[in-house]
């Protein structure tokens, strides 16, 4: 076994896990936020243009669901930070409810 992967294996003489996360911490990842969705015909796509309004299906006020890599994480809500918009977390998905979604 080579260095790295003693770093990463579990120590399981006594059931406890010893991980070494530091050989993952600079993975980037793709965070995102999702104010709302919606189904709509393509024939209502291809009339959409500058000044259409688009109804989502989240009330406004509500929290936004936050995404990494495609997998919900949180819910937050939109704050502004020196004219640039950003997320305030509200809310964190546990980790068994997210691999309860992931099923």
């Amino acid at each position: 076994m080579n260095a790295t992967s003693e770093n990463i294996a579990a120590d399981t003489r006594d059931g406890s896990q010893d991980v070494n996360l530091d050989v993952i911490l600079d993975v980037p990842v793709t965070l995102s936020m999702e104010v709302g969705r919606t189904r709509i015909p393509i024939r209502n796509l291809l009339q959409l243009n500058q000044g259409s309004v688009v109804e989502l299906d989240r009330a406004a006020g509500e929290p936004l669901d936050v995404f990494v890599n495609g997998t919900l994480v949180a819910h937050g809500e939109v704050v502004v930070v020196n004219e640039k918009f950003g997320i305030r977390i509200t809310d964190v998905v546990s980790p068994a409810e997210r691999i309860r979604k992931l099923k």
